[in-house]
């Protein structure tokens, strides 16, 4: 976040005077507290300032890296994966390259008659099988696909940055999320590195005015502070 003039007089003010009020910020810049108060509200949802009933506002002494790498920490795989496409361990290695096309997904993934994931079907699983001179319309993907346990899979409520780590490690290109059940996982979404791409360029692009908007809507007001 790239912050401007003011706000970065307001953050020195703090850093030099905390813990101060709005107010007594105002006063040292010579505007009104509700001039500010856009301003003060930016800083304290983007966590460079933190605001404490009957005290004020303290610096939190963290810089823009530092608050970036915190939110990432943060971010979980039910904020940001994908509908998944699903396939039967029956269908024909054709029909899964067909479905592959049309779905414009690089990976299947495979589940039995109980609608447990049983395996996953990648690009060069599909390649490979169509190198030789095998009837595709005849072999069944379970043939093929890489199957339980070898597969790497996550939970909705598991870190993105975990995920992303085992996408690297693994070097694959994506992953089923799961649930569990009593006789296996069952397929609720899938996290791959076109996911985590977007979340690169949603953090480059987020609008954290927009953000406050949000909050100070849903919370029918501003971060409480001292008077």
């Amino acid at each position: 976040m790239e912050l401007n003039k003011r706000q970065e007089q307001i953050l020195q003010i703090v850093k030099d005077h905390g813990p101060i009020t709005g107010e007594h910020i105002a006063e040292k810049l010579n505007l009104t507290r509700a001039t500010l108060r856009p301003d003060l509200a930016i800083l304290t949802m983007a966590g460079y300032l933190e605001a404490r009933p009957r005290v004020g506002y303290f610096y939190t002494g963290k810089t823009g890296t530092q608050l970036l790498a915190d939110k990432i920490k943060k971010m979980k795989v039910s904020d940001y994966q994908s509908i998944p496409v699903v396939i039967h361990e029956n269908m024909s290695v054709y029909d899964a390259i067909v479905t592959m096309f049309l779905e414009d997904v690089g990976t299947l993934f495979v589940v039995d008659e109980e609608s447990l994931l049983v395996g996953v079907l990648s690009r060069k699983d599909l390649l490979r099988a169509s190198i030789g001179k095998q009837e595709l319309t005849s072999i069944p993907v379970n043939i093929i696909m890489t199957r339980m346990p070898n597969i790497t899979f996550c939970g909705k409520d598991d870190l993105l940055i975990d995920v992303a780590q085992k996408l690297i490690e693994k070097q694959i290109d994506a992953m089923p999320v799961v649930k569990k059940v009593d006789k296996g996982y069952e397929v609720i979404g899938r996290i791959t590195k076109t996911n985590m791409t977007k979340v690169l360029v949603a953090l480059a692009k987020e609008d954290v005015l927009g953000s406050v908007k949000k909050s100070m809507k849903s919370h029918h007001g501003l971060p409480v502070e001292g008077k």
